[in-house]
């Protein structure tokens, strides 16, 4: 059974699968996995049945998530469920779900149970689990860490159980286990997706991610979850172009950036060195113009996620326990976490600074490019080697992922292939907050062209080639007068920050004047059926948040509409309404307002 969501809703709408059949073929599955502690709750068949009552009289044509099994990360309510974080003495139930799995819920989404993690979501290796658990083993080999803390939420898609399922990520959490179970994972621009109902671990960083076998699902997730929660004080608004209904296919050149060869870090993984240069090439091959980065200020910033005052943030989340019962955690939870007892108010300002100038360094650097690609996590490690050396090696893990919600980066995790010893590897895509539709369209290029089997299956997932155009971050506006580079009203462009993108021509199909009045001088161009001309013209790039402001202030008889080039594309632009010639002189021999200026 192929466990996407594309896969399950055709298979629903045909009338081939119901979900009932869809819920016992895990259950039947999940009977193979027991070894791999992938649940601390599994739904009973009682518990499951409101969502499936919920169900009836639906159908996919009227429920996007309809009858799609999820599995749900421990530090996230799910109404009637107990939430633990991996902690029995924190253990709760909650009377409501948290907003995100309510979202998913009203989407038809069926919660399938609440997944393993690494104690308080405070670690990237999924062995920080205490009994009655214990960690959580890789979907691949019983003998590998499977990444944390998000680990069982990314085991139960790797192994078929689960369509999709939450985790959360504060240091890496949902990019580690995605890299480490060949998944996607997206770990979405802060705020996003609501965190109310959720453990927090550092709640002013935390994130809700999403693991998933195909970006098309995970777009499919994110727009039933990416709903403003007006009642969680960290919540953002989602912008226009960040909708999934934007979610595309790009094509073309775009540029990316990976950190200097001395400052990446393999761990002596020679395998995953190997494949992250095979990456680039790749990357290269679908048009990517590669440039190198300086990555300093990015691991900078990373240090101060747990040598900074932040863990000072998850001691709050936890205090009463950690003050009262600090023998119930985990010793390694409870030196990370403890530790930061001293930390001063003094130290948290001191870090602040810091990291702000880090901020304005890295945002200057991702101006430069689309996207940073980096490894997710330049190594792998056995459970074993981990708990010999708990703090390094998760430490090692989360060399290219600490520093990404201090940030506030969005990325998205995939695949990338295998390395010698049979485990999955992956690199992350990264840019700026509100692009994550911009790099699931990435990601769904990446994936399409490398064509991987998906999770721990040999199957390879059908994925949607459907095409949707991709917004882009600045409007394209042809000028013919006044706004031309260096004449008087110019600066009405630069002043927004547009740029000169090129100098060139229309078609022989139009009529310029030179309007009434002034200074400053303007010309009209009008379209005409006969006896047009080419006229010289500009075409100037406008940020988006800038255009409305620009056609505001442009005076009657002018206005923007559409301009056709030599070249054949149709751009915004100057055009004239008819009236507005009634007094003006035609110009039109002179081919461009330049020429008849200088005349």
């Amino acid at each position: 059974m192929e466990m996407t969501i594309t896969a399950l809703l055709s298979a629903y709408a045909d009338g081939s699968l119901t979900p009932q059949q869809v819920l016992a073929h895990i259950d039947e599955a999940d009977t193979s996995y027991t070894h791999k502690n992938i649940w601390i709750h599994k739904l009973t068949a009682d518990e499951r049945a409101p969502y499936l009552e919920r169900l009836k009289g639906e159908s996919p044509d009227t429920l996007p998530l309809y009858g799609i099994p999820f599995a749900i990360k421990d530090n996230i309510d799910l109404a009637g469920i107990p939430t633990t974080a991996a902690c029995v003495e924190y253990r709760y139930t909650p009377e409501r779900s948290a907003f995100v799995v309510e979202k998913l819920i009203e989407a038809g989404a069926i919660p399938v149970g609440k997944t393993n993690l690494d104690q308080f979501a405070t670690g990237l290796v999924g062995t920080r689990s205490p009994e009655p658990w214990g960690p959580c083993h890789n979907a691949f080999n019983d003998e590998y860490i499977s990444g944390g803390s998000s680990s069982g939420s990314a085991v139960s898609v790797a192994l078929g159980l689960a369509a999709f399922s939450l985790g959360t990520d504060t240091a890496g959490s949902g990019r580690v286990p995605a890299s480490f179970n060949n998944l996607i994972g997206v770990k979405p621009t802060r705020g996003l997706l609501s965190t109310r109902g959720v453990v927090p671990a550092c709640r002013s960083l935390d994130c809700v991610t999403i693991f998933a076998n195909t970006t098309d699902d995970a777009n499919r997730v994110l727009t039933e979850a990416a709903i403003y929660d007006a009642e969680d004080d960290y919540a953002c608004p989602n912008v226009y172009d960040n909708l999934g209904r934007h979610y595309g296919l790009p094509e073309g050149e775009f540029h990316f950036a990976v950190p200097k060869p001395d400052q990446l870090e393999f761990f002596g993984n020679e395998s995953a060195q190997s494949l992250f240069e095979d990456a680039v090439k790749q990357l290269e091959t679908l048009g990517g113009i590669k440039r190198e980065m300086d990555f300093s200020a990015f691991l900078s910033a990373a240090k101060l996620l747990y040598e900074g005052p932040w863990t000072a943030e998850r001691y709050v989340a936890i205090e009463e326990l950690i003050t009262t019962q600090a023998d119930k955690l985990l010793p390694v939870i409870n030196t990370i976490i403890g530790g930061s007892v001293d930390k001063t108010a003094m130290d948290a300002f001191k870090a602040i600074y810091q990291l702000q100038h880090y901020k304005k360094i890295t945002d200057e650097l991702m101006d430069d490019v689309d996207i940073l690609v980096t490894p997710t996590a330049g190594t792998i490690y056995t459970i074993d080697e981990v708990l010999a050396d708990p703090i390094k090696l998760n430490s090692n893990l989360g060399y290219y992922t600490n520093y990404m919600n201090l940030l506030d980066y969005a990325s998205i995790a995939v695949p990338v292939g295998f390395m010698d010893n049979g485990l999955p590897w992956g690199i992350t895509f990264v840019s700026r907050a509100f692009s994550d539709i911009k790099l699931l369209s990435f990601a769904r290029r990446w994936q399409q062209a490398l064509q991987l089997p998906m999770g721990a299956s040999q199957s390879l997932p059908s994925l949607d080639t459907h095409d949707t155009q991709l917004p882009t971050q600045s409007i394209p506006v042809v000028v013919a007068g006044a706004h031309l580079e260096g004449l008087p009203l110019n600066w009405q462009l630069t002043e927004r920050g547009a740029k000169l993108q090129s100098r060139t021509k229309t078609v022989a199909r139009y009529k310029l004047y030179a309007l009434a009045g002034g200074p400053p001088y303007r010309p009209g161009v009008v379209r005409v059926e006969q006896g047009g001309a080419s006229l010289e013209v500009e075409v100037w790039s406008v940020p988006n948040q800038e255009f409305g402001s620009f056609v505001a202030n442009i005076p009657a008889p002018l206005g923007i509409g559409k301009l056709e080039l030599a070249d054949g594309r149709w751009l915004p632009g100057f055009i004239c309404e008819p009236y507005g010639i009634e007094d003006a002189t035609d110009i039109t021999e002179f081919g461009g307002w330049r020429a008849y200026m200088a005349s």
